[in-house]
């Protein structure tokens, strides 16, 4: 290793932890370490261990505290321990030291980059879990297929990320892919990272389903809604529902292929429409199919208020579903890129197992700088 590039690590290290100790006095982490200390001792006073519900609620705070600063602390800890390390292996001359420390700042970068991404998710859902509705667009088989990559993908991104997936709807293609899919993905900021992701999303590549072996472009849109806090109250009228049973064509098993355990609600006054299939019973396919609904009606609620806030700024965005927000291309070169911020990459293999953090966390500072 040389000596260069050595200086770039210190470089490169010196210039996380400045980064690191402007985050430190932006999210007022001396702030929060100070109520953490006041919220340890109430918790161990009497009055807190007589009342239940106290002492449940200040455990609750104190937890939520320490996951807040906690990773920051961590990493600060990093970055002050690797430049030791490096000044220390200089002096006795370790060059396998020196490389270990190198290979191990691209990981601390990385830590930091997701650390800085999740301080942007500030708005009132960020925290919340997410629906992702994923349709497939003109095309048939083709098309199909394509939203059956899309589900794939975002369940393997949440696995990695340690989510969890849970299906509501999932509707098999006539031959291959998808109808349609609903799942919902269940984790602290799962919405928030996600949101970005709603649009028309593109695929090139020479069709499998083509004997001729001609290149094919096909789309799908995926919806990302947040799901809907039980305090939040939304007001749905019987009247307005229609409400219709079906047999389930999913995976659940013979007893769900022999009955109309299936449900499809319509929203009349909107023209929302969501169904669900993935339950054994009839009973629990509505409550989840009520569940979405109620989570498409508020979301529409909130993309108004936002569509008002725009026009009364003098603001005017385009929200069409021509738009596509990502393409997806196989031939003649490999590349995925991401048309509102330019982020690509030419490894869309790994995109497609899950590897999507680098394009949430792009749009997410690009949104914060726009």
């Amino acid at each position: 290793m040389q000596i260069s590039d050595v200086k770039e690590n210190q470089r490169e290290l010196n210039q996380l932890k400045i980064k690191t100790d402007e985050l430190f006095d932006s999210i007022g982490i001396d702030k929060i370490k100070f109520r953490l200390s006041e919220l340890e001792l109430l918790v161990q006073s009497d009055e807190a261990w007589k009342d239940q519900a106290k002492f449940t609620e200040l455990n609750q705070e104190i937890s939520k505290l320490k996951r807040k600063i906690d990773p920051w602390i961590s990493i600060k800890n990093d970055i002050i321990e690797s430049l030791e390390m490096i000044d220390m292996a200089l002096a006795e001359g370790d060059m396998e030291l020196l490389a270990e420390i190198s290979s191990n700042i691209k990981l601390i970068d990385e830590r930091f980059n997701e650390l800085e991404t999740r301080e942007l998710l500030s708005d009132i859902d960020d925290t919340k879990d997410a629906f992702i509705t994923i349709h497939p667009g003109a095309g048939g088989t083709e098309s199909q297929d394509w939203a059956s990559m899309l589900l794939r993908m975002y369940t393997r991104w949440a696995e990695q990320n340690k989510f969890a997936v849970e299906y509501i709807d999932h509707t098999q293609g006539d031959e291959a892919g998808i109808k349609s899919a609903t799942i919902l993905i269940k984790g602290e900021y799962a919405y928030g990272l996600l949101k970005g992701e709603t649009g028309v999303h593109r695929l090139v590549r020479i069709s499998p389903f083509d004997a001729n072996k001609r290149r094919h472009t096909s789309f799908a849109s995926v919806e990302i809604i947040p799901d809907v806090d039980e305090t939040i109250d939304i007001d749905i009228n019987e009247n307005d529902l229609k409400i219709d049973t079906y047999r389930a064509s999913g995976a659940g098993g013979q007893h769900v292929n022999k009955t109309d355990s299936a449900v499809r609600i319509t929203h009349l006054p909107t023209g929302i429409v969501v169904q669900c299939q993935n339950e054994r019973s009839q009973h629990k396919n509505k409550a989840f199919a009520m569940k979405v609904l109620k989570a498409r009606i508020y979301d529409r609620r909130q993309a108004e208020l936002n569509e008002k806030k725009q026009e009364s700024a003098g603001e005017k965005k385009d929200i069409s579903w021509g738009n596509q927000i990502r393409s997806y291309v196989f031939q003649p070169y490999t590349l995925v890129k991401d048309h509102r911020t330019g982020e690509e990459t030419g490894s869309v293999d790994f995109v497609f197992d899950g590897e999507l953090n680098r394009f949430l966390y792009a749009y997410l500072k690009n949104k914060k700088n726009s």
